[in-house]
């Protein structure tokens, strides 16, 4: 089994960016964690389950035995400049890598689109953030009348080559919201208050819905960040199981709503799964962070929901390390669950063969539908 989950390359179905250029330690270990502060006196970003992580699977690709000190594994980034990205991209052995533009990092050595793809040897589609897509709308000087139509014209022009759209609710309102698509006076009055505001980070509760409703009027596959997250989100508010009434009223479209990260909700998310066709979960951000506990936890998402709705991505940002550590988090605990159970006995040769090629990259092209997953092998 381990054999053949290091030889299947990755459909990663939701990511970001890479910073590409030298970090200090402190802003390395920023982006190893959600954490948005430097780390107090005495404590490390790194000393935790995704410092250990990045230690165990990045340091030998960096030409340092496995768990070097963290001292010594970012001398030797720096040592390596751009080549560290390159030699992590490339060893996490991706297909496809879907992502997410919506969100970057500060300066000019910010890796995404094709330069992400030629440095990790894959190819590449965009994930269209809705309220990225809203804010610039707002940005152009629009009418409050005119935010609708407006809004409609620039998602239609931004998803024209896109794999997907992408909500981030969960972090601006939170999923006990009213289901429905909001009216059009509705949306004019809210859109003319927010933009009276100017246009801050948009929170407006119809807006996000409306936002979200557009997404599915594209009939591209809509991805919902759930579950934790920087502290910029309410956790109790970012439970999938909140959305209960959205999913039912999405199922007649036929839509997929993929539920990004899960945990600690990631139990609901496989039940949702289970009893909603149009939803699948993705374990994306999760496996990485829980460091060597990744076995466990995709056991967990494996509880309920059907193998063939649940979807890799690492969710990496930031660090190309993150794409690695996603990767072979990924291989290591299927490959641990799935020979646990062959030797109990609970799976044949045959079914666990096609469930790890299921999630590392079928599901992706099932869901998706792209030619760039398709071809993907």
């Amino acid at each position: 089994m381990d054999s053949l989950l290091e030889g299947l390359r990755l459909v990663d179905a939701h990511c970001h960016g890479v910073v590409a250029g030298p970090l200090t330690a402190d802003a390395f270990g920023l982006l190893a964690t959600e954490a948005s502060e430097p780390a107090p006196p005495g404590v490390s970003h790194l000393d935790g389950p995704l410092g250990l992580a990045i230690r165990r699977w990045c340091a030998p690709v960096l030409d340092l035995p496995a768990h070097a000190p963290a001292a010594d594994y970012l001398a030797r980034r720096t040592q390596l400049g751009a080549d560290a990205a390159r030699r992590l991209l490339h060893a996490a052995r991706l297909a496809a890598l879907f992502v997410d533009t919506g969100i970057r990092a500060p300066g000019d050595d910010w890796l995404d689109g094709d330069e992400l793809g030629a440095a990790a040897g894959a190819r590449v589609a965009e994930v269209v953030r809705l309220e990225a897509v809203a804010e610039q709308v707002a940005a152009s000087g629009v009418a409050a009348a005119d935010f609708a139509p407006a809004f409609a014209d620039a998602l239609a022009a931004a998803t024209r080559t896109a794999v997907a759209v992408k909500s981030v609710l969960a972090y601006r309102r939170g999923f006990d919201i009213d289901p429905s698509r909001p009216a059009r006076q509705a949306v004019t009055d809210a859109a003319g208050g927010w933009l009276r505001r100017g246009a801050p980070r948009l929170t407006d509760p119809v807006l996000l819905r409306h936002l979200l409703w557009c997404g599915v009027d594209t009939g591209l596959p809509i991805q919902l960040h759930t579950g934790f997250g920087d502290r910029d989100l309410t956790l109790p508010r970012a439970d999938p199981s909140l959305m209960r009434g959205w999913y039912e009223r999405v199922e007649p479209s036929g839509v997929p709503v993929v539920l990004l990260h899960c945990y600690p909700y990631h139990r609901q998310a496989g039940w949702l799964a289970q009893v909603y066709p149009n939803v699948y979960v993705d374990v994306g951000l999760t496996l990485g962070h829980v460091g060597a506990q990744a076995g466990p936890v995709l056991g967990e998402f494996f509880e309920l929901a059907p193998f063939t709705k649940v979807l890799y991505s690492s969710d990496a940002y930031g660090l190309p390390e993150l794409f690695l550590v996603g990767a072979a988090q990924f291989r290591w605990a299927l490959g641990h669950l799935l020979s646990t159970w062959l030797a109990a006995g609970a799976v044949a040769d045959a079914d666990a063969e096609r469930l790890a090629h299921a999630v590392a990259a079928d599901n992706a092209r099932h869901v998706y539908r792209t030619a760039i997953a398709a071809s993907a092998a």
